[in-house]
């Protein structure tokens, strides 16, 4: 199909539509925007399909049986992924190392590990990511007031538990220790 024919264009990745309405749900990815509110939490999200798919959550309806195991799960999609690990095959292998994947959304996510490409870009400041999640999680870093100071430089924050996080790099504290050896860490 010749450009013409795909007359909607994202002005972000340039991915062309056929409909109007495809394209505005696009641009509603790229800007965070999430209209449909769950009513049990405090989850939204772009499309409402994705919402119902969500809400069965909250109702336990698990209409997906594993004919392997007794799991039964709420998504089709999320038996399917689930059947791939009675056979322990990953049919997605990385070609850059040795790793291997049971979906290809997961390894196209690991390729850019490799590559260092971060597609998704913040349209308030510079800051661009790998991953949509966050890319959404830093947009509300602009919206949130950062009321919380830290008491020995000026930064401030939106979170107390980033203000925390950031007290460390002040006290050297690494209050998360592992249990097979004596190394502490920060986070």
């Amino acid at each position: 199909m010749n450009s013409e024919a795909i007359p909607y264009e994202c002005s972000h990745r340039g991915k062309r539509f056929i409909h109007n309405g495809h394209l505005i749900i696009n641009m509603k990815i790229h800007t965070g925007e999430r209209l449909h509110k769950c009513d049990q939490c405090d989850k939204a999200f772009t499309r409402n399909g994705d919402l119902c798919r969500h809400k069965k959550i909250h109702t336990g309806e698990k209409l997906y049986q594993c004919n392997k195991c007794d799991k039964t799960f709420s998504l089709n999609g999320n038996l399917i992924r689930h059947l791939g690990t009675h056979t322990g095959k990953k049919p997605y292998q990385c070609n850059q190392c040795d790793k291997a994947f049971l979906q290809n959304s997961v390894l196209i996510t690991h390729i850019r590990t490799h590559i260092g490409e971060k597609p998704y870009q913040c349209n308030q400041c510079d800051n661009t990511f790998s991953l949509n999640c966050n890319l959404i999680q830093h947009l509300r870093t602009h919206t949130w007031k950062k009321s919380k100071q830290c008491n020995q430089c000026d930064k401030t924050f939106s979170l107390n538990g980033y203000l925390i996080r950031h007290l460390r790099t002040h006290t050297g504290e690494k209050p998360y220790q592992c249990n097979q050896c004596d190394k502490a860490f920060k986070e």
